[in-house]
């Protein structure tokens, strides 16, 4: 076994990534994020952080840079989440580090923390982040502002030729990256301010629900010469997966209604019908261009979620009535995981795509890839997207996901399931060929 796994380590340290999704910043907001240590603390870890204890503001405060970019991050996606305030704008390094290091050391067992701890090491030359080595990372982490870190990075050290991702924008490095567009704000709107933002965000003017659903494809026909590859929704934030059938009369009177509000507008309940019309649209725009549809299923990052609201299955009348779509089902659909794999084994419009998973929990994604491999046709598994907002994030991801892929062939080798040469074929394709396949990108 042991000869096994150090040939199938080398081969799979040879394949080249498509990553499937990423919210990498620009190069220029990472000069104004990449400070100090608090820099990592920019995602996902912070969810573990308030878990075990810390208070949403402290937290704010230490990792100020990034909550400012965040803040207007989420302004332009709409409907966004709104951040907790900083308790204070002034913190000084040493106040940073003796704010988060209790609750650093309480989740030290997470996926979370090894992620960050990957980061620390490989990309920044210390061995821990703990009271003695803070002042040192903390000067690495502001000496990598520099020329050629996002290459180095990404294609050098993590080996991904491409991540597709969502910042809300196509105006994206085209040498790294391909970008999708989020198509939640068309179909999500609950007010007259959301109204106004789509009048900005399409150039059009918007006074019924013909003139919100032309507004909308023609914003995905300027976004595809813009470059886009996909669509996106993450509305499993928000609201349930469950789109129905609605008719264009019961939607025009919900949307009808927004214009009755001054404030913020109906409740999201109120508002679902013309949320689930708008997203029939969505799902058509998709299909009419040829575009994959990735859909947030199962874990929302963050803390006080709604699972419930993300089950994969909630999807199913989409997925029936929209044959000709493509829908790239996100994140393992954890804590759904059975479900969505069956989704992915009855539906041959539905790619199960593993973003995130390997740093919510490296034992569920081994026992998940087993079980993919088991049941899904190979030329459907999307291996690896990082998900994460920095590029030191997607690299230690991806050294997290190329550990777990090998130790499930490994395994697979050697219970007998599989050949060597069947092993690595289904690693190039999960890991570069499948979501190149699915995208229409060349590598």
């Amino acid at each position: 076994m042991k000869g096994i796994r150090e040939r199938l380590q080398a081969e799979l340290e040879k394949i080249i990534i498509v990553d499937t999704h990423e919210h990498i910043m620009p190069e220029a907001a990472r000069q104004v994020c990449a400070v100090d240590f608090s820099y990592l603390f920019g995602h996902y870890n912070t969810s573990d952080l308030i878990s075990a204890g810390m208070p949403p503001g402290l937290l704010e405060a230490v990792r100020l840079p990034i909550h400012r970019y965040r803040v207007a991050y989420n302004e332009r996606i709409r409907p966004q989440r709104i951040l907790a305030k900083p308790d204070r704008e002034d913190m000084t390094l040493e106040e940073k580090w003796q704010a988060v290091e209790p609750y650093w050391e309480a989740i030290r067992n997470t996926a979370y923390a090894r992620w960050t701890l990957i980061a620390v090491r490989d990309l920044f030359g210390c061995e821990d982040l703990n009271r003695d080595t803070w002042k040192k990372l903390s000067e690495a982490v502001a000496g990598s502002r520099k020329p050629g870190w996002y290459s180095q990075v990404l294609k050098e050290k993590a080996g991904i030729q491409c991540s597709i991702v969502d910042i809300s924008t196509p105006e994206v490095d085209r040498t790294l990256m391909a970008p999708v567009m989020r198509v939640d704000a068309f179909v999500a709107p609950r007010s007259r301010q959301d109204i106004a933002f789509l009048e900005n965000e399409s150039g059009e003017a918007i006074h019924g629900l013909k003139d919100l659903v032309r507004a909308f494809h023609e914003s995905i026909s300027r976004y595809i010469d813009r470059g886009i590859i996909g669509l996106k929704s993450a509305l499993a934030y928000m609201r349930t997966l469950r789109y129905d059938k609605v008719t264009f009369h019961e939607a025009e009177e919900v949307f009808n209604r927004l214009f009755l509000h001054l404030g913020e507008g109906p409740s999201w309940l109120e508002v679902k019908p013309l949320q689930d019309y708008m997203m029939h649209q969505a799902v058509r725009a998709a299909v009419d261009n040829n575009l994959p549809f990735q859909i947030h299923t199962g874990l929302q990052e963050g803390n006080e979620n709604i699972i419930t609201n993300s089950k994969p299955t909630h999807l199913i009348n989409l997925l029936v009535e929209y044959r000709e779509a493509k829908f790239d089902l996100f994140h393992g659909g954890y804590p759904y995981v059975h479900e969505w794999v069956t989704l992915a084994k009855n539906f041959p419009n539905v790619y199960p795509d593993l973003c995130w998973m390997y740093i919510i929990s490296p034992h569920i994604s081994r026992q998940l890839l087993h079980e993919l491999i088991e049941t899904v046709p190979a030329n459907k598994i999307l291996g690896f997207g990082g998900d994460s907002i920095t590029v030191e994030g997607a690299y230690a991801h991806s050294r997290m996901a190329r550990a777990v892929l090998s130790d499930v062939l490994t395994e697979k080798v050697s219970e007998g399931y599989l050949s060597e040469d069947q092993a690595l074929d289904l690693a190039v394709r999960f890991l570069r060929d499948n979501p190149a396949s699915l995208y229409g990108l060349t590598v």
